[in-house]
């Protein structure tokens, strides 16, 4: 007579047949590309992202206009942006943790509209010092969305469209970026600079309001609950792991040499042989379109190829874009910052999708860990970068980024020699 099984193996079996259905039915509710719920995640996901990049970067081209407002140098005049990144690196290691705890899209939406109304605040400031407190807290407020933004989109859309839908997410960073950067310097030659962010800040306003509005509810988020021994806990897990630390230094290595080169472009082509004016300058962020472009196409690449076979070869891209603005001849300075931005992106965005694809537990901190580090580099090479352009001119900016890109293309070959994780080529 065969021996029945026991209550526990049978218990143990229902259990695991549960879970095998509770993982069908999980995978069935992914958001997948073609439906109703992929275009409003995309458009909400993109308006964040515009609005994120608007905000935060929109400052870079009234550098020179700052400087002479307030009497600064150009390393000075570049903590207008450097105190924003900053203090949203450092809002990440808390927003993200929150986000794990309470919840993805309530602290995305309170994030965009403080952000907004922080901007606001700014165009009022009298001060320098006023000015960098609300530029503070700007960046306090926007880590709410940078650090769940791509934890919402690797818990929510299908595996096989993560790249993509993180793509068209990072698109909405470089049309933001460009928009910021091209509203504010073309207004500033027609009117205050104060106007110029005021008017962005409106305009931010109205995308948080449409986020709100559209953005789907979360079906996959489960909370962890927020204590500091799970804190240290998780950190502790990603810094463990073989290939997340990598990630963290190589968004450190291409931020701070993306920043480095917008921060101090517009001082070289406001001076001489060249200029140009301060609309011209900001006319220039049209580059970022290659951007908008490349970070969706090298996304959705990186999905059929796998990462570590395309990360590199951007990153060779970028270094190429460097040596052409080495030259004077503004047609390939132009081709050389097309060149670079379309790298960039695309880099970001196979760097980026990856943390969500390796980290397996605390998606959120690992986020705001690889963010940390992203805003963390626009910070110090950002600022550091201004020490090299008082010294060497454009040639020792073009110097300090090509070790930054050296760096990074170091990075991508020691995440090629990884252990293939299931889902992470």
């Amino acid at each position: 007579m065969r021996p029945s099984a026991s209550p526990a193996l049978l218990d143990a079996a229902r259990d695991a047949a549960a879970d095998v259905v509770s993982t069908v039915e999980q995978t069935e509710a992914f958001i997948e590309k073609g439906t109703p719920q992929f275009v409003r995640t995309s458009l909400a996901l993109f308006a964040g992202g515009f609005a994120t990049f608007a905000l935060l970067y929109s400052v870079q081209p009234l550098m020179p206009v700052l400087s002479n407002e307030f009497n600064l140098n150009a390393a000075q005049s570049s903590l207008v942006l450097s105190i924003s990144t900053i203090m949203m690196a450092i809002g990440l290691l808390i927003t993200g943790p929150i986000s794990d705890a309470l919840g993805r899209k309530q602290i995305m939406v309170i994030s965009l509209l403080s952000a907004a109304l922080f901007t606001l605040a700014s165009a009022c400031m009298p001060t320098w010092h006023g000015v960098l407190l609300m530029r503070g807290l700007l960046g306090l407020s926007l880590s709410g969305l940078a650090a769940v933004g791509m934890t919402y989109l690797s818990e929510e859309i299908h595996p096989r469209f993560i790249g993509l839908s993180m793509g068209l997410y990072i698109g909405g960073n470089a049309i933001g970026g460009m928009g910021g950067r091209l509203i504010a310097g073309v207004l500033v030659d027609f009117v205050n600079w104060r106007v110029a962010i005021g008017t962005l800040g409106v305009m931010s306003l109205l995308g948080a309001l449409l986020f709100w509005r559209i953005l789907p509810e979360s079906k996959h988020f489960r909370a962890t609950p927020l204590n500091l021994k799970n804190l240290i806990g998780n950190y502790s897990l990603h810094l463990r792991d073989q290939g997340l630390p990598w990630l963290f230094l190589e968004a450190f290595l291409l931020m701070g040499a993306f920043v480095t080169l917008f921060n101090y472009i517009g001082y070289r082509l406001l001076g001489e042989p060249y200029h140009m004016s301060q609309a011209l300058v900001g006319l220039l962020s049209v580059v970022y379109l290659s951007g908008i472009y490349s970070s969706a196409w090298v996304g959705s690449l990186a999905d059929k190829l796998g990462r570590r076979k395309v990360l590199w070869a951007v990153i060779v891209l970028m270094f190429a874009g460097l040596l052409l603005t080495l030259f004077a001849q503004v047609p390939l300075i132009l081709i050389g910052m097309l060149l670079f931005t379309f790298g960039f992106f695309g880099a970001h965005s196979v760097a980026s999708s990856w943390i969500g694809r390796r980290a397996f537990v605390a998606k959120g901190q690992a986020s705001s860990m690889y963010l940390f580090c992203y805003y963390l580099g626009s910070s110090v090479a950002g600022t550091l970068g201004g020490v090299f352009w008082h010294h060497y001119g454009w040639m020792g900016v073009g110097v300090f980024i090509g070790v930054l890109l050296i760096g990074a293309l170091g990075v991508s070959a020691r995440l090629a020699r990884l252990p293939v994780l299931p889902g992470n080529a």
